[in-house]
């Protein structure tokens, strides 16, 4: 009943809509009625190669440029009924010219019930509607469309999606209240609205939205208006700039709010009542305007749409998302229960300067199809980097970058998977297929080692020609390239073929000689992978380094552009011989480092007196690097690491290196087992040295929680757990180490990971006083990780479930726990079952499911686990793309583990 009464009033709002932009579209036809009268095209105008679209709710990039060569100066006119109710009702009025009518075209509509479709004032009757709509997408026919200008409008219901996509909606557990957001990109505006799905179709919006009255809503404008009518609210915003419409978004529920009127542009921060606590809406306002102040003087255009809300959402499948003045953040990142840490202070600041970034290279100025993707990732991951460095309290920023992101881009970029930065996207499903390390922090690396080699003032030159050539428009590559060389006067095209369409990372490695205490000959040496021969160019410094006691004193430093397999180095020729040489001396380029002999045995013995925190952790990264090429056998590491670790004083690079500890620690669980006496040894100082430096670090918050974290990791023992045990129940406490809500949550996760008597008892009582969303995601993980053959069947049958209730951020969270590496027996148990059901699987889920059920493909390190992994790849030649890949990637994984393994020398 209650919907009957909304739709009746959903339509007569549709009407006077349509009739409104009726009469609009009238006036405007006056000038040149022919050109825009509805004459159906002859035979002869119809295309003999016509060929219509294909029957998926993906589109082709070949379908998208073909429709964007015929349509132009789009824009939205939308309307929504929301209730908090599963389903929603809209109306789509979408204005466009058209420069062809001899053909068919189509709107995208994913799932949705069509109740009427009217194009250019004629109804569509039923029957033809019902031969019209696919359920992914509306055909219009040819002869009912105008040369010129037309209207087409779409009423239509939808149930809220809970993938995360389109418009998600999300029931609270604490409260009962409802609340809804939008996520769009690649191609998911039309889970909301019929549109023409593509990046370079851009278009203004405009919108009314009818909400209950204790609701905020918002969008990439401030709301103009909001009107009472009965028991609800009608919300009217204002056309909205050219966006793109994975730009373009609508959030609405009882959001608590929080604004800051104090800066240049209004801002408002949004979250859900039942977490207000958990916000410090001082950081989240600080880091804002300080990226509104770098940004506006670094690209020299100010931030074109005018106001800036951020919301905190649950369920979120990324970190942040974009949207044009109304930016998404997963709230599981940035809620805390008490003092925010600084790690966590820093990758809120990160995080913000990535997506405000985006608002002038992404949004302002906006690829033309989703190859672009990388550089508006790269860019924004290189944009917050500099930002944050330059502009925050965070000025180790690139340090970070290097101990994190950087990292991972080296790794992927020497996987069997490796690909060049930019790649071609054949269609909509495919955008996300290469979404990776590569795109974001290779692609951030890169650009770093340009400005670099450019200079940084050419650099910026180039960035800000650039925006300002392509404000509100779309652009390629090429346009990007152009900007660079107009501004430095030089020729990038060898420099766009080697770095962004040849994959693979080099390596170079000092190679010199000393005679009678002075260097005699000096040389880098650059080297590729067989697979990826290419070697290019850089500009790095040369850094020589002299020992002494205590420390290390730099005796020289040069800047050198190498190229080729090798390069003199003159200048550095009667110098003295050097104990350590380090050829990317502060990081401007992006290559792995081989240290020469003498440098490797120095870094060995010396590695904690090294006093520039950035050179130490890349001496760091040299030594684990070596691990996983086979150079370095995984115990001496460890016995460099141990006795290190505990010295570092350094936050970012202690983050670092216990993260490298614990890597190491599943190398060794896997390779050798849990019950192996070595493994057993180092599990216990591990559990030991983390314990100690937690108490002896109270007076410093910061280091301590980073060593409580580490030991939460490792603790294992019954002692240990015992003692987390007492820490949960209040019987033990550490000085200046409170045990909040995130904590508990993570001590009965490490209690029920190694079987503890209360664990089971632990994650009920603690549901009773946290029954928020994330208590609940953490009582699953709780769950999932036990120890246990029969939790773990269990719990893989809910995930492979087809058509599950239980919501994917739920399943996603048990994929996470369900095998640590210390359980690799129960790995085993269903690894032939999940690894014969994978094509199913596959085939059942969308690439969303499937990048987080990636991580139980099987590969426990051993021959048969191998063999496992190397029969898949050769017969599940009808995987998606995306799955396929993860599956190359879970095969070179464990051969590495094997030969980790192997080079082990105990």
């Amino acid at each position: 009943m209650f919907l009957k009464i909304i739709n009746k009033k959903f339509a007569l709002i549709a009407a006077l809509a349509l009739m409104s932009l009726t009469l609009l579209s009238a006036c405007q036809s006056t000038e040149d009625k022919s050109s825009k009268q509805n004459i159906a095209p002859t035979p002869e105008q119809k295309s003999t190669t016509f060929s219509p679209r294909a029957e998926n709710k993906y589109l082709t990039q070949a379908q998208a440029f073909k429709r964007s060569a015929r349509v132009s100066k789009v824009s939205y006119a939308l309307h929504f009924e929301l209730t908090g109710d599963e389903s929603f009702s809209a109306t789509s009025i979408i204005n466009f010219e058209l420069n062809d009518n001899s053909e068919p075209l189509t709107v995208d509509l994913s799932e949705a019930h069509i109740a009427s479709l009217v194009i250019n004032g004629k109804a569509v009757i039923k029957e033809r509607l019902n031969k019209s709509y696919n359920n992914w997408f509306i055909t219009l026919p040819a002869e009912q469309l105008n040369k010129g200008a037309n209207t087409v409008t779409v009423n239509f219901t939808r149930k809220h999606s809970t993938n995360g996509e389109g418009l998600h909606r999300f029931k609270d557990p604490v409260d009962d209240k409802v609340y809804l957001y939008s996520h769009f990109e690649p191609a998911a505006a039309q889970q909301m609205f019929a549109l023409f799905d593509q990046p370079d179709l851009k278009a203004t919006f405009e919108m009314t939205v009818s909400a209950p009255k204790d609701w905020t809503v918002f969008s990439a404008t401030k709301e103009s208006k909001v009107s009472g009518q009965g028991e609800v609210n009608i919300w009217h915003f204002p056309k909205s700039q050219k966006l793109s419409p994975y730009n373009f978004s609508l959030h609405a529920g009882p959001y608590r709010m929080w604004q800051d009127n104090s800066g240049k542009y209004p801002l408002r921060l949004f979250a859900r009542q039942s977490v207000a606590k958990q916000i410090t809406p001082k950081h989240w306002f600080t880091y804002t305007q300080q990226g509104f102040e770098f940004f506006d003087d670094y690209f020299a255009i100010d931030y074109p749409f005018k106001k800036y809300d951020q919301v905190l959402v649950p369920d979120f499948l990324y970190g942040a998302m974009e949207n044009a003045a109304a930016v998404t953040f997963a709230e599981g990142s940035f809620l805390t229960n008490g003092e925010m840490s600084q790690s966590r202070r820093q990758r809120l600041a990160s995080v913000i300067m990535h997506e405000m970034a985006h608002q002038w290279f992404g949004n302002l100025a906006t690829m033309k199809w989703w190859n672009g993707l990388w550089l508006n990732e790269s860019f924004a991951a290189f944009m917050a980097t500099l930002a944050t460095s330059e502009a925050t309290e965070f000025d180790h920023a690139w340090r970070s970058f290097y101990a994190h992101g950087k990292q991972s881009a080296y790794r992927a970029d020497q996987r069997i998977t490796t690909h060049p930065i930019e790649v071609p996207v054949p269609s909509s499903k495919n955008a996300f297929d290469n979404i990776d390390a590569i795109t974001y922090s290779k692609g951030a690396s890169v650009l770093n080692q340009l400005r670099y080699l450019l200079g940084k003032k050419t650099f910026q030159q180039g960035i800000r020609l650039y925006l300002k050539e392509n404000a509100y428009k779309n652009a390629e590559l090429d346009d990007f390239i152009d900007s660079l060389a107009k501004a430095s006067g030089k020729d990038l095209s060898q420099w766009q073929q080697k770095w962004l369409y040849q994959a693979g990372v080099n390596t170079i490695e000092a190679n010199y000689q000393c005679a009678e205490g002075k260097i005699s000959s000096f040389e880098l040496l650059q080297s590729a992978d067989i697979s990826q021969p290419t070697l290019r160019e850089q500009k790095v410094q040369i850094a020589l380094f002299k020992a002494k006691k205590p420390g290390f004193d730099l005796t020289k430093k040069i800047a050198v552009i190498y190229q080729g397999e090798k390069t003199a180095v003159e200048a550095l020729i009667g110098v003295s011989c050097p104990d350590l040489v380090y050829p990317n001396y502060q990081d401007w380029a992006f290559v792995k480092v081989n240290l020469d002999k003498r440098s490797f045995n120095t870094t060995k013995q010396y590695l904690a007196q090294i006093q520039d925190p950035l050179l130490r952790s890349m001496l760091w990264q040299s030594l684990w690097d070596s691990v996983r090429d086979g150079k370095l056998a995984l115990n001496e590491y460890l016995t460099v690491a141990l006795a290190n670790a505990p010295l570092e004083q350094d936050y970012t690079t202690l983050g670092q290196v216990l993260g490298q500890i614990a890597s190491a620690k599943v190398y060794l669980n896997k390779a050798l087992g849990n019950q192996h006496d070595y493994v057993k040894d180092i599990a216990q100082q591990l559990e030991e040295i983390t314990w100690q430096s937690t108490r002896s670090h109270s007076d410093n918050k910061n280091m301590q929680r980073r060593w409580f974290s580490s030991y939460l990791n490792f603790a294992h023992t019954k002692p240990a757990l015992d003692n987390l045990y007492k820490l949960l129940t209040g019987q033990h406490s550490l000085a200046n180490l409170s045990i909040n809500q995130d904590i508990r949550w993570d001590i009965i996760a490490q209690l029920s990971r190694y079987n503890h008597t209360k664990s089971a008892e632990l994650i009920a009582q603690e549901l009773t006083l946290d029954s928020s969303d994330t208590g609940e995601k953490s009582a699953i993980y709780a769950q999932a990780i036990a120890p246990s053959a029969k939790v773990k069947t269990d719990w893989l049958a809910k995930i492979q479930q087809e058509n599950s209730d239980m919501p994917f951020s739920k399943l996603r969270t048990a994929m996470s726990a369900l095998y640590p590496s210390e359980q690799n027996h129960f790995n085993e148990q269903t690894a032939t079952q999940r690894m014969n059901s994978l094509l199913s699987i596959d085939k059942n889920n969308g690439p969303v499911f499937m990048r987080s059920y990636s991580n139980l493909i099987p590969a426990t390190c051993n021959k048969a686990s191998l063999a496992r992994l190397d029969k898949a790849v050769n017969e599940l030649t009808d995987l998606s793309a995306g799955t396929k890949r993860s599956l190359l990637i879970k095969q070179q994984e464990d051969k590495r583990c094997l030969m980790i393994k192997h080079k082990i020398t105990i």
